[in-house]
C-alpha cells in the first residue's frame, strides 16, 4: 500500500494545536503531524484562515471514518483525498 496523507481541517490554530497533540495519543501516530496555516482565497484578514493538520499514515492503518469523527469534536472535519 502506498504512503497515506490524512488532512484535518480545523477552524483555527487552537483547535489544530490540540488536535495535533490529541492524534498521536488517540491513533498511535509514530510521526509528528504537521501545521499549516490555510488562508481563505480572497480573505485579507488574518483571522480568517483555516488550519490543516497533516497526519502521515505510511502503513495506511488509520480509519478515515474515525479520523473524521475526531476532527467534528473540534468542528473541523478530514479533508476527502
Amino acid at each position: 500500500m502506498s504512503d497515506v496523507r490524512h488532512v484535518l481541517v480545523l477552524p483555527d490554530r487552537d483547535a489544530a494545536e490540540e488536535v495535533a497533540e490529541e492524534v498521536t495519543d488517540r491513533f498511535g501516530v509514530a510521526e509528528e503531524p504537521q501545521l499549516v496555516r490555510d488562508a481563505l482565497a480572497g480573505e485579507d484578514d488574518a483571522e480568517d484562515a483555516q488550519w490543516l493538520v497533516v497526519v502521515e499514515d505510511p502503513a495506511g492503518r488509520l480509519d478515515p471514518v474515525a479520523l473524521n469523527a475526531f476532527a467534528e469534536e473540534y468542528e473541523g472535519w478530514l479533508e476527502k483525498p
